[in-house]
């Protein structure tokens, strides 16, 4: 019985071969023909370049570009080396090319010559290594004062802020030394013969060189202020109103409306006459100053400025000591 063969098995090689039917001819590009106008903006545009003046900077960028290609590849593999009579002389000697010069003995001698090192400055051979060597000593140099100042600036900080703080607390003892004398006086004053109707001045009018000297600088800038705030207050009164004058037929509530029966505070005597004694203390160091300050509290009034009490006697009883350190 004859066997029928089986059908042929095409690849998809040769479908791609045999599918010539629907291949796409692409029709030649037709060149454009270049009209007059681009023809001359073309022109223009290439005359322009050609006739730019190049700059400094880069007319060097060229040169140094033309330089590292020259410099990147060989002599010897240039074609035109080949009637370099030079190289031609040194091939009779028997020099070869990659090999160094001299006898073949000559191990580690150089097979590149030097490589070439471009000198942009006028200084002369050795001067940069002068110039490093000068500034790193400046470097160094700059580094120490930094540190010295640095700390100088820590020490000098940390100094006014003591002083500043102790002049804070020489302020609160002035303070407290002048309440305590006040209460003094008073009490003193109502033990006296004096009337009962007398009113409390809340102002002293008593010269500043019979006050104390401990508490006197306080009382003094004290009443410096005062006398600047009038001096402003009638500077804006006559600026703002006219001139008063003495009016017969005004009563006690015309005179309260003007501010005429306000009363006026009176300055001490000698607050613009110089004070030697107040200049020296003021002089003193704020810590010296302090202390004198404590022990005017200790003393006459048994008054500890640490503890902020009173105590009944002199001991003090209970009181760790007369310094800051002794009440941390």
């Amino acid at each position: 019985m004859p066997t029928q063969d089986p059908a042929p098995i095409n690849t998809p090689e040769e479908d791609e071969d045999d599918d010539y039917m629907n291949m796409v001819i692409a029709e030649p590009a037709v060149p454009q023909k270049e009209t007059s106008m681009q023809r001359r903006q073309r022109q223009k545009r290439e005359a322009e370049i050609r006739g730019r003046v190049k700059s400094k900077s880069e007319l060097a960028e060229e040169e140094k570009a033309a330089r590292e290609a020259a410099l990147s590849k060989s002599m010897l593999a240039d074609i035109a080396s080949s009637k370099n009579k030079g190289l031609a002389m040194m091939a009779k000697m028997g020099f070869k090319p990659g090999n160094a010069l001299g006898s073949k003995d000559n191990v580690g001698a150089r097979i590149e010559p030097i490589g070439v090192s471009m000198k942009e400055d006028r200084g002369g051979i050795g001067l940069d290594t002068e110039k490093k060597r000068k500034f790193r000593e400046k470097v160094e140099k700059e580094g120490k004062r930094v540190k010295a100042e640095e700390g100088d600036y820590r020490e000098r900080v940390r100094r006014e802020r003591e002083e500043a703080r102790l002049e804070g607390m020489v302020g609160r003892a002035m303070r407290v030394a002048e309440r305590m004398n006040e209460v003094r006086e008073e009490a003193e004053a109502q033990t006296s013969e004096e009337p009962k109707d007398v009113k409390k001045r809340t102002i002293s009018t008593k010269p500043l060189k019979q006050i104390n000297i401990l508490w006197r600088g306080l009382v003094r800038k004290r009443e410096e202020k005062e006398r600047d705030r009038r001096m402003r207050y009638d500077l804006h009164q006559s600026l703002s109103r006219l001139p008063t004058y003495d009016d017969a037929d005004e009563d006690k509530d015309d005179q309260r409306a003007l501010g005429k029966d306000r009363v006026q505070h009176t300055l001490v005597e000698d607050l613009e006459e110089e004070d030697p004694d107040l200049d020296a203390f003021n002089e003193l160091d704020p810590a010296e100053r302090l202390h004198k300050l404590i022990l005017h509290l200790r003393e006459e009034y048994n008054y500890c400025f640490w503890c902020k009490f009173t105590y009944p006697d002199k001991d003090m009883e209970g009181c760790p000591g007369l310094t800051e350190e002794d009440h941390d």
